[in-house]
C-alpha cells in the first residue's frame, strides 16, 4: 500500500537504542519512528527490558498515539504485561497508550515456520 513501516525483533529494537544514546542521537532516531505509518515490535516479552528502553518504550508509543499503527507481537499474554515491564507507573502508562484502541488478534494452532521448514526440505 505504499505505507511507511518499520519493523524490529525487540532485540534489536534494544541494541538500536543502545546504538542511539552512544552516539547521541536519540532525538533523530526517535523522529524517525515517528514518521513510520506503521511500527512492527516483534518477540515482546521474550527477554528482559531496563529502565532506560521501557522509558523509550513509552516515548515511541507516545509520539504515535492516534497518529500512525502500532503492532505489537508476543507470546505473553497482554495480561501479563504489567507483570513483565516490573514498574507499575511505566507500566501503566504503555498499556494506557495501547490497550484502550487495541484490536488483539490471537493466533492458534502450529506454528507456520514448522510447516515452512518441512516445504524447504
Amino acid at each position: 500500500m505504499g505505507l511507511r513501516t518499520l519493523y524490529f525483533n525487540m532485540n534489536r529494537l534494544c541494541e538500536q537504542i543502545a546504538v542511539a544514546k552512544a552516539e547521541g542521537t536519540v532525538i533523530k532516531w526517535l523522529d524517525r519512528l515517528k514518521k513510520a505509518r506503521l511500527l512492527i515490535l516483534d518477540d515482546f516479552g521474550l527477554q528482559p527490558i531496563t529502565h532506560p528502553v521501557k522509558l523509550l518504550l513509552l516515548q515511541i508509543l507516545e509520539d504515535r498515539y492516534e497518529r500512525a499503527g502500532t503492532i505489537i507481537v508476543s507470546q505473553l499474554p497482554v495480561g501479563r504485561w504489567h507483570e513483565y515491564i516490573a514498574e507499575p507507573t511505566i507500566a501503566d502508562a504503555i498499556l494506557d497508550r495501547l490497550v484502550p484502541k487495541a484490536h488483539k488478534v490471537e493466533l492458534k494452532g502450529k506454528s507456520l515456520r514448522k510447516r515452512s521448514d518441512s516445504l524447504s526440505s
